[in-house]
């Protein structure tokens, strides 16, 4: 299982705000004249067009089974950029310190859902 770079947190905050493009690994972006998919280069990903989209990240304790919250992602305009956002939920982080780590799940208009395979890693500190 893979994960993207640690994202490092303290206890009690409520940003930062979380900005993710979200892109198609199997399917390469068009350029000219040469379209080349690397899988190691997600620039080379197509962005996925989330129009009538709903994103969620679940958040839970790192090798725990308990999620701990679900938060709806906004969706940056126009939704054709793949881009969206998270706001921390008031009091998400009023967890122990610790590694953490999130997943996104995206549902389509007729309800199919895709969740990204590698996974979000969090690593929370304790406040002064």
């Amino acid at each position: 299982m893979a994960y993207f770079e640690t994202i490092n947190l303290v206890q009690g905050d409520t940003k930062p705000e979380l900005n993710f493009t979200l892109r198609d690994s199997a399917t390469a972006v068009v350029t000219d004249p040469v379209t080349v998919l690397d899988e190691e280069d997600s620039s080379t990903w197509k962005i996925i067009n989330i129009t009538g989209y709903t994103i969620k990240l679940k958040f839970k304790a790192l090798n725990s089974s308990t999620v701990l919250f679900t938060e709806t992602l906004g969706v940056t305009a126009p939704a054709t950029n793949g881009e969206c956002f998270m706001i921390w939920p008031a009091d998400s982080l009023d967890i122990a310190a610790g590694i953490y780590e999130g997943e996104l799940e995206l549902t389509d208009g007729s309800s199919k859902v895709q969740t990204v395979y590698d996974k979000l890693k969090f690593k929370v500190r304790e406040q002064f």
